[in-house]
């Protein structure tokens, strides 16, 4: 039985994943997209993750560097206009990122479990994550080139240009 800070970040992914999927077509869905996958990246990056840090005595979670790898590679993907091939590399990196977090016993479960009476209180602060501050996009050679150093220190070495 998934608890309610499983609920409430898987429900977000499968939110993320119905906007993603109509990025391509709809500039309106993937600024919405857009925003919503950095508060999400936000949600686990300044809450959740710390918090399981904290319970576990300041050992963060063996899967976190990972994490925080994949996060970064989203992120930098994020920086220039989406093109078929960028929202195609995002796609690809959520599809195993999420399963990771999804999965049982995989990290919301954890997470919730080192939660244990401060669940509540979590959540709380997860619900109330502000919405990250939005430039627009930005292009050209120094953004694809930091963008593919991002994916390579994920272990990603996708086509994106």
């Amino acid at each position: 039985m998934r608890g309610p800070i499983t609920n409430l970040l898987t429900d977000d992914h499968r939110r993320l994943d119905a906007l993603l999927e109509r990025a391509e077509l709809d500039r309106g869905a993937y600024a919405e997209f857009r925003a919503g996958l950095l508060r999400h990246i936000a949600m686990e990056e300044k809450i959740l993750l710390p918090a399981a840090q904290q319970a576990r005595g300041g050992e963060p979670l063996p899967i976190a560097a990972r994490l925080r790898r994949d996060h970064g590679a989203l992120a930098a993907l994020l920086v220039p206009s989406p093109t078929a091939k960028i929202l195609a590399a995002i796609r690809f990196i959520l599809t195993d990122h999420n399963a990771v977090e999804e999965a049982p016993g995989g990290v919301y479960d954890v997470c919730e479990q080192l939660a244990a009476d401060a669940a509540e209180e979590l959540l709380g602060r997860l619900r109330g994550r502000p919405e990250v501050p939005m430039t627009a996009n930005v292009n050209g050679p120094r953004i694809m080139e930091a963008a593919r150093r991002a994916l390579a220190r994920a272990g990603y070495e996708l086509d994106i240009e």
